[in-house]
């Protein structure tokens, strides 16, 4: 085994401390504590791209061979479901065996999601353990970030991804150790399971190479077994082009390009700032580990060209595109909140990065050169190439900044004493206090459509005429239970005395009816208790998507989800059809 491929050694210290605290006990309270921190949302309603798992996962349970052989309304008209999803369906067969035992309820998915959690937390643990004396820190580091925090309370195909990925990493590493073909080939296995759950799992493999390539200085036997994910997602796109006469895996790259060019040219510099931010935000409690390795003279400078490219940013110095009009809508009443915000989410997202940079230093070392590519990988993909910024893009590379951060403190502090771990734990408690505000906030939102749908259907059960609604995520499917129906903007047929119920805040809702067509109005207003958003036009906070906000969460005064419910006095087809058209 070369210099640069050893195994961390713990230090007399570490060793005295192991014979009051063990690894078993790490795992165990890493363990409680994802339960801890996910066991109060398990209620939580199916939000944002939730319905999509939920419904393919069904169909899996009727014709496993055929996923998405049904359609689905959810870009305003009715399309093939492989049209719709640009993700590989692993996770849905794992809904599906949840469903099929279990049943469809929330409660039921969450509590079967609540494993690939624990294997990821766990799996973060073990791994770290290779690489810094404060394995601990990184996986606690890990867990309590708003990223994977929120990711995990959904039945979406991330924190599973993210779990086969840490293990995959796991086995590859202790193959290479002791050239266990057994551990490599599960590695492979590994990979390939992680691509067929999301496709950014492919991206291990270029990885693995490159960390293999340097560790061994020449190609082995080991690259053989980076062959079988790659056999697997060709195998996987030659199959989806039979059976739904499109490659999928294909398409998902075409979509993301196609997406970017749609919404407008934004500016590299614009890319990266809000890619900036949304690291900052995504992995607050690394950002906080990082205060304890830069000196405050860094720390300033930080806050300062965080303050210099906000400033950039909202004047729109850089290309903006399609975040010109976000810019203009957020800052519209008013500038200090959202530029104080972003200001210090950008300075996080640099001060995390600034970790990669200088674990580059050692270049020749290969642990620091995987976990520095990892990282700035995966920011590149998030920033740069993915059809939007959003946090589940982020989230991959989280582990790999807490255990950079933690191997900075190990250099700064090799023995970690009292006083530092007091004011880690204090980091971290802090860190996770903010991440289960804004995962609670994010259920009520969900809980909050769910709960508008209820109190639809409660008031129209006397309604003659068809119910119709606009908007998509967990208020389509909840709405849909109940037995309303989504309007297909090619297709519907409304007729007088119809109800069509649009949101003010949701996915895709086109302008409201012409004052003609309507003979009366409601308005259904549901009150949202926490000053903190996840997705919100206008207040800057785009969690799922940047389109919709330059910031992953955004702090503001807490206002309500709004559905204006209509009944129409003529038929609204026409109307429709042209909306549609243009």
């Amino acid at each position: 085994m070369s210099a640069s491929a050893t195994i961390v050694r713990p230090t007399e210290a570490t060793k005295a401390l192991s014979t009051n605290w063990t690894s078993k006990q790490s795992y165990f309270l890493l363990a409680a504590l994802t339960v801890l921190c996910l066991l109060p949302f398990f209620g939580r309603a199916f939000h944002i791209d939730d319905p999509l798992f939920v419904w393919t996962a069904q169909q899996i349970a009727k014709h496993p061979l055929d996923p998405y052989g049904f359609n689905v309304l959810w870009d305003n008209y009715s399309q093939p479901m492989s049209e719709v999803t640009k993700n590989p369906p692993l996770a849905c067969y794992y809904a599906a065996a949840i469903g099929s035992i279990a049943g469809w309820s929330e409660r039921a998915l969450h509590l079967g999601f609540l494993f690939p959690a624990l294997a990821l937390i766990l799996g973060t643990y073990r791994l770290a353990s290779r690489f810094t004396r404060f394995p601990l820190l990184a996986a606690a580091a890990t867990l309590l970030t708003p990223s994977v925090m929120v990711s995990a309370t959904s039945v979406m195909c991330d924190t599973m991804m993210l779990a086969f990925w840490m293990w995959a990493v796991i086995f590859w590493i202790e193959g290479l150790d002791d050239g266990k073909q057994l551990c490599l080939a599960a590695s492979g296995l590994l990979i390939a399971v992680a691509a067929l759950t999301k496709y950014f799992g492919i991206s291990l493999v270029p990885l693995l190479a490159a960390y293999s390539l340097l560790r061994r200085r020449r190609l082995g036997a080991w690259a053989f077994h980076l062959l079988i994910p790659v056999a697997a997602l060709g195998a996987y796109q030659i199959w989806t082009a039979i059976h739904y006469g499109h490659a999928m895996f294909s398409q998902a790259v075409v979509f993301s390009h196609v997406e970017q060019g749609v919404n407008g040219r934004v500016s590299l510099i614009a890319s990266a700032l809000v890619g900036a931010s949304f690291l900052g935000g995504c992995a607050l409690s690394v950002a906080l580990v990082s205060l304890f390795i830069w000196r405050w003279a860094k720390v300033a400078t930080c806050l300062l060209a965080g303050a210099f490219l906000t400033y950039a940013f909202v004047h729109g110095w850089v290309g903006l595109g399609h975040y010109a009009i976000v810019v203009q809508e957020t800052f519209r009443e008013g500038w200090t909140s959202p530029a104080a915000q972003m200001t210090i989410a950008v300075a996080a997202g640099v001060a995390i990065l600034a970790l990669g940079v200088s674990e580059l230093r050692n270049w020749r070392d290969c642990n620091s050169l995987f976990l520095a590519f990892w990282v700035f990988g995966t920011f590149i993909f998030a920033a740069f190439l993915n059809w939007s910024v959003n946090a589940r893009s982020i989230m991959p590379l989280i582990p790999a900044a807490a255990i950079l951060a933690a191997r900075g403190l190990e250099r700064i502090e090799p023995q970690g004493n009292s006083q530092l771990q007091r004011r880690l734990a204090l980091a971290l408690v802090f860190s996770g206090i903010v991440s289960f505000w804004i995962t609670k906030a994010d259920s009520d939102a969900a809980n909050s459509a769910r709960q508008a749908a209820e109190i639809i259907h409660q008031q129209s059960q006397g309604e003659n005429g068809a119910i119709w609604f606009e908007g998509h995520w967990g208020f389509q499917y909840y709405m849909q239970l109940w037995g309303a129906k989504p309007l297909d903007f090619l297709n519907s047929e409304t007729k007088a005395g119809d109800v069509v119920v649009i949101p003010n805040i949701n996915a895709l809702p086109f302008p409201m009816p012409s004052p003609q067509f309507v003979a009366s109005s409601a308005l259904l207003d549901l009150k949202l208790q926490q000053p903190v958003f996840t997705m919100r036009w206008r207040k800057g906070a785009g969690f799922y998507s940047s389109f919709y906000g330059f910031l992953p969460f955004a702090f503001a005064a807490p206002n309500g989800e709004q559905y204006f419910i209509l009944t129409l006095a003529m038929p609204w087809k026409t109307h429709i059809t042209r909306t549609a058209e243009k």
